[in-house]
């Protein structure tokens, strides 16, 4: 099997939606034109998996603020389920750190109980800031924030 990265198309958008609805079916999914509404703005960077031609990964990242030195946000990533534990989520979120540079700051938030991603961001340098209460408010679960420094 061949995983081929690049970037993310408009055009994919209803596979995320689709990718969406099983990985994060209780934490308000995104639905396909949030995914276009996202590429389009030109601050954000998106990338797909693809073995094939079948979308199998995603994720995204966006410049906070609009004059340097810049800070960053991941957004979202997502793994189908059939494809998960090939290191497919680190491979998309080293490129997307890649684009951003060393020297940049970063942020995401992950669910408390997601293990895998935690460990996943932890090994890519990020560490735990605190606790969003009912940050994923179909559910109510909490999110850690989490924080890569400049390295």
């Amino acid at each position: 099997m061949t995983i081929r990265y690049g970037p993310l198309h408009k055009t994919d958008a209803a596979r995320c939606a689709e990718l969406e609805s099983l990985l994060f079916d209780g934490d308000d999914p995104w639905p396909d034109f949030a995914f276009v509404r996202e590429l389009a703005a030109p601050h954000n960077r998106y990338i797909a998996a693809r073995v094939d031609d079948k979308l199998v990964g995603y994720a995204g990242i966006s410049r906070l603020g609009r004059i340097p030195p810049f800070e960053y946000e991941i957004h979202t990533v997502g793994v189908d389920p059939a494809y998960q534990g090939q290191g497919i989520g680190r491979q998309m979120m080293v490129e997307l750190l890649g684009e951003v540079g060393p020297k940049s700051t970063v942020f995401l938030e992950v669910r408390t109980d997601n293990e895998p991603a935690i460990a996943l961001y932890t090994s890519l340098g990020f560490t735990k800031m605190g606790v969003r209460k009912r940050y994923y408010q179909a559910s109510g679960a909490d999110a850690y924030t989490m924080r890569r420094d400049p390295q």
